[in-house]
């Protein structure tokens, strides 16, 4: 009989069940779409309803899968969009307002607030993170402000909140087990890495109570059954951890200094740094890579909010194109990105920038300017941002040689060489591209014993395909500069 894990892959824009066998190969995939909500600049929400039938939708497609390939399903992982942010009622578990999702800018203002009250070096110090609108944190916050069946449930002790990872436990273990992951809580603006506890401190400073909060329990870990109402069996769930968290895990990044960038709705880099916290000069945030067995594994995370988003918004919004792979073909129609330069800062910037206020600048037309040249600089900003990050890495004094890459855009050939081209390094991509899908399958098939070891998951990575820098000094240079001064622009507010 075959054996398999499921990883549940809730995302930004889809949710996705993947069933995987022992090796790590993915056999079938389920996913839907939902709907993403604008309601005023800036401001980015998600039906949280929606977001949990689409989750069990995709997931039943995929147990009934493994019961046409006659296999049996050892357990669960669960990956997610990390800082989205849902509170609900204890006894309903009805939402009491929309998902806030990680790119929503509302507490901007909020945030500028605690930095005038120089609340910076706490937060930062305790947290690994600076004092912006993407975290959990002010997210929380807004919606106890603004929500008054948030405020009547608090007296009542009634309301809790999650991220994504710890809403779906709540929903599949039957509104029985309130619980996230060491990972996912290190988003949250509110959790203490060096000591692993939520901090009173900022509690306090936010006026957020921790009897809403979630226990925090090892990546790797047990975290309930679902309810057989709900997925026909009862089966284990024994991973859980935040999407680029579990991309790092995909890619077999356990040793200190390695390195991976997935690039999905947004891009993020993840760097192991060990056992060691180290605080970054410049603007990189100080994350917890996974726990297990009680232990920490450290990583320097730079974020850009902008990758994929930026094609779906070629797609979907200025109807450029017809589907994401439409890209590659319209790209290498062009000899050069003529002078045009893409900031997509459609919901601010992130690293190393983090200004909130800023938006997004095309800037370069001329009358020859067309689709395909706007469509190119969109693919192209991804890398420059990525040049940003690893710029950021260096004045740390950090210089990765190589960087492993994944998610949707690297599928695309042109971009994976132009991006090993733009930051002058080495560029991995791995056999498997559902990296994220796949750290949360290692983690639930750990914890059950499938793999003895992280170095035993490390045999299941493979090379797909190697891209190394081609491109002159002095091009890439012309180019970063015509990056840089896009950049300026797009910074005025």
């Amino acid at each position: 009989m075959q054996k398999f894990i499921i990883s549940i892959d809730q995302g930004t824009t889809s949710s996705r069940a993947i069933l995987f066998d022992l090796r790590g190969k993915p056999k079938f995939v389920s996913q839907m779409e939902f709907t993403q909500y604008f309601p005023k600049d800036g401001w980015v929400e998600h039906n949280p309803e929606e977001i949990w039938s689409t989750t069990k939708k995709v997931l039943k497609d995929v147990i009934n899968k493994s019961k046409k390939l006659k296999g049996k399903i050892l357990t669960i992982g669960i990956t997610n969009q990390r800082e989205t942010t849902i509170l609900w009622d204890k006894h309903t578990g009805k939402p009491v307002y929309n998902a806030i999702v990680w790119q929503d800018r509302r507490a901007v203002d909020y945030c500028n607030k605690l930095i005038k009250q120089k609340k910076e070096t706490i937060i930062y110090n305790k947290t690994g993170l600076l004092i912006d609108a993407y975290f959990s944190a002010t997210k929380i916050k807004w919606i106890i402000d603004n929500v008054p069946k948030a405020k009547e449930l608090i007296k009542q002790k009634r309301l809790l909140f999650g991220t994504i990872d710890c809403f779906l436990l709540w929903r599949l273990t039957g509104g029985t087990n309130h619980f996230t992951d060491a990972s996912n809580a290190s988003r949250t603006m509110l959790f203490n890495i060096t000591n692993n506890k939520w901090d009173k401190q900022i509690l306090d400073m936010l006026k957020i109570p921790e009897h809403i909060l979630p226990e925090v329990k090892d990546c790797s870990d047990d975290f309930g059954h679902t309810d057989p109402k709900i997925t026909g069996a009862s089966y284990s769930i024994t991973g859980m951890i935040g999407d680029q968290q579990s991309a790092t895990v995909g890619q077999c990044c356990f040793e200190p200094g390695s390195l991976k960038s997935t690039y999905g709705t947004g891009a993020f880099l993840l760097l192991n740094t060990g056992n060691k916290i180290i605080y970054s000069k410049n603007k990189l945030l100080t994350t917890i890579g996974y726990r297990l067995n009680g232990k920490t594994t450290y990583a320097l995370e730079g974020s850009i909010f902008i990758a994929g988003a930026g094609v779906q918004w070629l797609r979907d919004k200025i109807n450029f194109i017809k589907k994401a792979s439409d890209t590659e073909k319209l790209i290498k129609k062009l000899n050069s990105n003529s002078g045009i330069y893409l900031v997509p800062a459609f919901t601010g910037l992130g690293t190393p920038y983090w200004n909130a206020k800023s938006r997004g600048v095309l800037s370069g037309l001329t009358r020859d300017t067309g689709v395909n040249e706007i469509v190119r600089a969109t693919v192209e900003s991804v890398a420059y941002q990525t040049y940003d990050l690893f710029e950021a890495m260096k004045n740390d004094g950090l210089r990765p040689k190589l960087v492993r890459v994944d998610g949707g855009m690297v599928k695309n050939n042109w971009f994976s060489q132009f991006l090993s081209d733009v930051v002058n390094v080495k560029v991995l991509r791995p056999k498997v591209d559902e990296t994220t899908a796949l750290g949360a399958a290692f983690m639930a098939g750990l914890k059950i014993g499938v793999y003895k070891s992280l170095k035993d998951i490390s045999k299941n990575w493979a090379l797909d395909k190697k891209f190394s820098p081609k491109m002159k000094n002095s091009k890439r240079k012309t180019l970063i500069t015509g990056w840089e001064k896009a950049i300026k622009r797009s910074l005025i507010t």
